[in-house]
């Protein structure tokens, strides 16, 4: 909503630069999303080796008790 705002904003001040950047936007979205979707993956990555790392403690420490 705030996005919005800005750009109504933007709208009222400069209106050819806020039309630019309506048009601009679906193009660096489609180019910033490889560059997300890798960094989804590597942070799944990193969570799983560190999940890996942690298991032996987490085996070690035993059961949780639930009663309490």
């Amino acid at each position: 909503m705030v996005g919005f705002i800005l750009w109504l904003i933007l709208l009222a001040v400069a209106w050819p630069l806020a039309l630019l950047a309506l048009l601009a936007y679906p193009i660096v979205w489609l180019v910033v999303l490889p560059f997300r979707l890798v960094g989804v993956s590597v942070k799944g990555v990193l969570e799983l080796v560190g999940a890996i790392i942690r298991l032996p403690a987490r085996v070690l420490r035993g059961p949780k008790d639930f009663r309490k």
